[in-house]
Parts: C-alpha cells; structure tokens; sequence
C-alpha cells in the first residue's frame, strides 16, 4: 500500500506541471487530502497560501458538491457580493486570472471560484476540487467547436481515462491538483446535498501548510 502512494505520489508530482514547491493538506470530517499548488500561477499560490496563514480556511464547508462536476468550498458568492454591494466605493477583492492551457480541470484538480466578470478574476476565498466525469471524443469535440479551444492529446487522454470538467477550460483558473486523497474527494462529491447542492450534513475542512520536514515525513511514510 506504501509503494502504491509513492508510486502515484511521484507520478503526480513529474507530471505535466513538473516539481512544486508548495503542498497543503485538507483535513476533512470525511478524511484527509494533499494538494500540490502550480508554481505557474504564482497570484494564486501567493494569495491561497497568504489566506491560509490568515486563518481564512478554517473549519470552512463545502458548501455547494454537484455529483459528478465539482465540490466547492469557502465563502460563498452571495455573501461574498452582498458584502461588497454595502461597501460599493471599495476596491473589489480579486485575484488576476492566471488561466494556462497546460493547468486543466481534470479529476482531482483545484480551482479559484468567481463570479461572472469580463476578466475572469479569481475570487480570494473560494475554491473547488474538480470531480467530473470520464469523456469520449464526441464530447470534447463538442466542446471544441462550440468555443473554438483545442486539446491537446495528453488533455484528451486524461479526460478520457480518469474524467474530469473539460467545459470549464479556459473560463477558471486551475492553481493545483490533488496528490494525495482522491477517495475522500469522491465521498465528498457524493454527498447527499438540496436542490440548491449545499450538503445535508456538513462537510467540514481545515487547511494546513505543510513544512518541508512534513514533505519529507510524506515521502518517507510512502516507504521510499
């Protein structure tokens, strides 16, 4: 089981967005998760791991799982935009988008949430974890002439192998991937949640900035 994690930790981590220097790991009701932030889009990383500090992620909530499509979590967008409505002569909290054609939404991946703006900024307190599902060629290619984007051929071989939500490309930005707790990522996503898809019970979750001596207990754990 050790030589299992190390094996898909290593894999992960020589991937297409190559060695990282920064991990978290989620500490859920549901379990634990680690997740690896993209030295690529730096605004992102930077503003995560600032809020982090902050004790902005602390026992926060999943507040918004679709089965199948995304499990979102931090403050909401009403809240977030009823605030802002009482306060219309301050300058908006938002990160620059960072949308790199290389950092997708396959399964497991961690997006900055937003709301509707021309600019695709990136809100500082709201993520979500991509669950998705598998796709076959017809439906990339929908998705290819509909908004003109293209995939490569390693992006249409993920989707098609491990899923993913191949019709947020190019519209969120995608600022790390899961490496450690994909079934704990699946329970949450398959949560019993209203038809507004806040979960019926609380889904809880707590971040933590791991330190390079907890990277290396990681790797020495995994029996390597």
């Amino acid at each position: 089981m050790k030589s299992h994690l190390l094996i898909w930790l290593l894999l992960m981590i020589s991937g297409a967005a190559g060695a990282q220097s920064n991990y978290v790991q989620i500490s859920t009701n549901k379990g634990n998760m680690i997740v690896m932030l993209y030295d690529e889009t730096p605004l992102h990383r930077d503003n995560f791991l600032k809020v982090i500090r902050n004790g902005m992620f602390k026992d926060m909530e999943f507040n918004r799982v679709i089965k199948g499509f995304v499990s979102q979590g931090g403050e909401l967008d009403e809240t977030i935009l009823d605030r802002e409505k009482l306060h219309p002569g301050q300058t908006l909290q938002r990160i620059a988008a960072e949308i790199k054609p290389n950092l997708y939404h396959k399964k497991g991946a961690l997006g900055a949430g937003r709301n509707d703006n021309p600019e695709k900024s990136s809100y500082v307190d709201q993520i979500y974890l991509v669950q998705g599902k598998i796709q076959t060629d017809a439906q990339l290619d929908l998705i290819e002439n509909k908004t003109g984007r293209k995939f490569s051929a390693e992006q249409r071989n993920t989707y098609k192998k491990t899923g993913g939500t191949p019709g947020l490309d190019g519209d969120y930005t995608i600022f790390g991937e899961l490496i450690s707790g994909m079934a704990v990522a699946e329970a949450i996503n398959n949560v019993p949640a209203s038809t507004k898809d806040r979960p019926l019970s609380p889904v809880t979750f707590t971040f933590h900035i791991l330190t390079a001596k907890e990277i290396k207990k990681l790797h020495e754990n995994s029996g390597h």
